[in-house]
């Protein structure tokens, strides 16, 4: 009989606790507290999110039948539906937004050399927005139509992992041009930006910062094209020019030449047209570059199919950007723990094993290894014949 310790504290072994302390005592989360904290409290959304638990409900029915094993599985307070609810709800949330940021940062470390498709020495980052539709009667704080409530999820995402660098959680009905005004770019590095982040005073203010973009052109843009340069028959690239803004109020917020590029996409023949403030790379890279830029998109499908972010355990505006961002830090612990486990299975395949086995008590790398398990035959030599 195995008696080591369950997958999931296996897994919790990997959690920076003294970071975790240091968050709780920033917000003062457990003031007046007796019991449960809130590691317990994270304990408890975590296993949640690991075993894809619906309700507040199912997450104290199935906890309360592990009975004993809970301690050893880093839980030091029972578990109770309406406590958990009243954590959720007036524990700051922040508390687990800076906890979540603080293991990013462990995983871009871990991640820093990844190849994401175009051979570049740079940072390279890809800037979005995604909406998580809530229902109005149940969320009327998050209201964004008439008829709709719905929260904004505004992710900056390092394409070496792609682990989410900067994550902006807000209402709707808040245009994504506010929290581009949130970052801090770093200079050197590459930001790709879809055409709705086209404001030129956030662009230069970028271009200020000696960092580069890459952005959609909007359709009706007034320039005046300076050069044209050649370009290559490569990937149905159609133009490179220097150019300046025209507009009154454009040219005044970005005085500077940018360079636009435009191809046509060999595989449904629409014209697409990029602006950016680089003009040493080729037109060629640029435009891979962008293409790089849907991985951004595939993170917010993924996080959206296999993370508990559509479901919600409380109403509050807190409960919600509370389970957001501890689905961010398992997100990020399970990113963190097949790098450093030297794993080759996909985040999706390591999730859905640890699913079915977090109450193993087995070796972690044995249980996400493709270990053949047969039946193997045992010759017990003092076991009688049956035939002689």
């Amino acid at each position: 009989m195995n008696t080591g310790r369950t997958v999931y504290a296996q897994i919790m072994e990997h959690l920076p606790l003294h970071e975790f302390h240091k968050c709780v005592e920033r917000y003062e989360g457990e003031r007046k507290v007796k019991s449960f904290s809130c590691l317990d409290q994270f304990h408890c959304l975590a296993f949640a999110q690991l075993t894809f638990r619906e309700s507040l409900r199912d997450i104290e029915a199935c906890l309360r039948a592990l009975g004993p094993k809970l301690y050893h599985m880093g839980f030091r307070s029972t578990v109770s539906r309406n406590t958990l609810a009243n954590a959720n709800a007036v524990r700051d949330s922040r508390i687990y937004q800076d906890f979540a940021l603080a293991l990013i940062g462990q995983a871009r470390v871990l991640y820093a050399h990844e190849d994401f498709g175009v051979h570049l020495s740079r940072t390279v980052y890809a800037f979005d927005a995604t909406t998580i539709d809530l229902c109005l009667s149940l969320f009327p704080w998050a209201e964004f139509r008439s008829t709709k409530a719905g929260i904004k999820l505004n992710t900056l995402l390092d394409l070496r992992g792609p682990i989410p660098s900067f994550i902006h959680v807000s209402k709707a009905k808040v245009h994504e041009i506010n929290a581009l005004a949130e970052l801090r770019f770093e200079a050197g590095a590459f930001y790709l930006l879809d055409r709705g982040f086209l404001d030129f005073r956030e662009l230069n203010r970028l271009h200020r910062s000696r960092a580069y973009f890459v952005i959609r052109a909007k359709r009706n843009l007034d320039f005046t094209r300076r050069y044209s340069s050649p370009v290559p028959d490569l990937l149905g690239l159609r133009l490179d020019q220097t150019i300046l803004l025209n507009g009154f109020y454009s040219s005044a917020a970005y005085p500077e030449p940018l360079r636009r590029v435009g191809l046509v996409d060999p595989e449904s023949g629409k014209k697409i047209v990029f602006l950016t403030n680089n003009f040493d790379l080729a037109a060629s890279t640029i435009a891979r570059l962008y293409k790089a830029r849907w991985r951004v998109e595939l993170f917010f499908k993924w996080i959206k199919q296999h993370l508990r972010i559509k479901a919600f355990y409380g109403t509050s505006e807190n409960a919600v950007k509370t389970q957001i961002w501890i689905a961010v830090a398992v997100y990020v612990l399970v990113a963190v723990l097949r790098k450093r486990l030297a794993l080759d299975k996909t985040l999706y395949e390591i999730l859905q094993i640890l699913s079915v086995s977090l109450l193993e008590k087995t070796p972690i790398t044995q249980v996400l290894s493709d270990f053949d398990y047969t039946t193997l035959e045992i010759e017990t030599p003092n076991q009688l014949s049956l035939f002689t």
